[in-house]
């Protein structure tokens, strides 16, 4: 299943088809993200991880979701532009998914059935769930949104190498 992971079609915020193979690295930091969420200020740690380790072979590729109390109601351009005013997101974001229930996107159908949260829950909680993903698409760990984009940093590094 790892291997599946990296050939999902997934839709970037540009309306482009892409894979997860087609951004090689030796590690993925996927997280739904959203713009009026109380953990929204991640994005600024999350852009830090990002510049730290992207020449080292670090994704982090983030994924509007408006599940959670309607925390990402903007189209792609309205969440591109906060994304850009605000925090300064460089790194990849993609068209916005469910990540719960029916219409849940196939990529986090696999990665809650690989990394389970608490109790053995698949269901995501809240914004900013991250999965740390190594190169060959298997999850390594699944992060609460609590979670601060620096304390994973720990974790990031021996993926790298």
């Amino acid at each position: 299943m790892a291997a599946d992971v990296l050939n999902i079609p997934l839709t970037t915020l540009d309306h482009r088809s892409i894979t997860l193979a087609e951004l090689p690295a030796k590690a993925y930091l996927i997280v739904n993200v959203a713009s009026a969420c109380g953990f929204t200020p991640q994005y600024k740690g999350l852009e830090e991880l990002w510049q730290r380790y992207k020449d080292r072979g670090l994704q982090v590729l983030g994924f509007p979701c408006n599940q959670f109390g309607g925390q990402e109601p903007g189209s792609e351009a309205e969440i591109r532009q906060f994304c850009d005013l605000n925090y300064g997101v460089t790194f990849p974001l993609f068209a916005k998914i469910d990540v719960n229930g029916a219409d849940a996107h196939p990529l986090y159908v696999a990665l809650k059935s690989a990394a389970p949260g608490i109790l053995g829950t698949e269901m995501i909680k809240w914004n900013f769930t991250k999965f740390l993903v190594n190169g060959l698409g298997e999850v390594v760990e699944r992060y609460g949104s609590a979670t601060k984009p620096e304390d994973i940093a720990k974790d990031i590094e021996p993926l790298l190498g």
